[in-house]
């Protein structure tokens, strides 16, 4: 290539927004821009490709093309800050300015959301195959060794029945889960008067609590805090948590309902309202804290599933929060309890 080519390719890989790489008909990089620099590295340039690109599904694609001269795309992956990303690389012959140009497009998000929808199908189909063969087992011992025995129908259908319960428990939060994941782009409208909630929530968790052996208690709802808000929402919102609270804390403890204002919160930028619920439990390892928050991400799975978890409450929590503008806060240790925290703007 002649001077004023390599200034015209230059130029050209230069203003290309994507990391963009050219190769000439040598099989070497003539040209990279600051993208593809930050991709694959410093000192490219001069060098033979293979020396840098390296993976073999992108070097089949660019032998194909130097041979056939037909366009190719490979995948590429690379890892940044940690971070696995995943690339489509188009790899496009140029003939007439002697090799190959190869632009690099950034297709993580999409490989992530296709992954998640897998798992996503996957953890529903485990999760409503164990009642489901818990029940076809007992049918088919009912229709059998247990026909003629009542009390062991009697233990089996009870089973049945917490199974079953189970499976609807996991549909409604499916449900809800695909309802507030709909709407969260949606801002709520109305008021809501968190005070009111936090009572009502009490009042509906009352037995579970005195079931459980745990102290349920509130601080902070003397006078109504409002908020803008789906009040439906919120009380889901608050009814999660505490549930939560009360069933993993352990009997003995003592679960705190707190509510406190602020003029000035930095997590919403402006006034904001603070929903506490706080156990004197176990606790957890905070390494679990960043995953809380995914679907059906269990911090004691056999613990959970006893206690007829979904593994999705916390997820419908999250994404009911980011709805509302506002933040969810977890803190927790071993031994020292947990706190769960929502912080909600009180102006629009």
């Amino acid at each position: 290539m002649n001077s004023e080519t390599i200034h015209v390719i230059d130029e050209l890989v230069t203003a290309l927004p994507l990391p963009a790489v050219f190769i000439d008909r040598q099989e070497r990089i003539a040209a990279v821009n600051e993208a593809a620099t930050a991709l694959l590295g410093p000192g490219a340039v001069g060098r033979h490709h293979i020396t840098v690109l390296r993976q073999p599904l992108l070097l089949d694609a660019i032998e194909t093309a130097f041979r056939t001269g037909e366009r190719r795309v490979a995948a590429y992956t690379s890892t940044v800050a940690r971070r696995d990303m995943t690339w489509s690389a188009t790899v496009s012959p140029m003939p007439k300015a002697g090799g190959l140009l190869l632009v690099f497009e950034d297709r993580t998000e999409m490989a992530e959301a296709s992954q998640m929808r897998r798992d996503f199908v996957a953890n529903v189909s485990h999760e409503l195959k164990t009642p489901l063969t818990a029940i076809s087992g007992f049918i088919e011992t009912l229709r059998g060794a247990a026909r003629n025995d009542p009390a062991a129908q009697d233990r089996f259908l009870g089973i049945m029945e917490s199974e079953a319960t189970r499976m609807n428990r996991l549909i409604r939060d499916l449900l809800s889960l695909n309802r507030v994941e709909s709407e969260e782009r949606v801002r709520p409208k109305g008021k809501a008067d968190l005070a009111g909630i936090v009572g009502a929530v009490m009042r509906n968790l009352g037995n579970l609590s005195d079931g459980e052996g745990v102290t349920l208690t509130a601080e902070g709802v003397e006078a109504p805090l409002l908020v803008p808000g789906d009040p439906d929402q919120l009380t889901q919102v608050v009814a999660n948590l505490t549930e939560n609270a009360i069933k993993y804390s352990g009997r003995g403890s003592t679960v705190t309902l707190r509510l406190t204002s602020e003029d000035a919160n930095p997590m919403v930028l402006g006034p904001a309202a603070i929903l506490s619920v706080s156990d004197t439990g176990e606790g957890f390892d905070p390494t679990h804290i960043p995953r809380l928050t995914e679907r059906f991400y269990r911090v004691d799975t056999h613990r959970s599933r006893a206690q007829g978890g979904t593994g999705l409450g916390l997820a419908i929590v999250k994404h009911i929060v980011n709805r509302h503008r506002g933040r969810l806060r977890i803190e927790s240790a071993p031994g020292q309890g947990s706190r769960f925290s929502v912080i909600l703007p009180r102006n629009t």
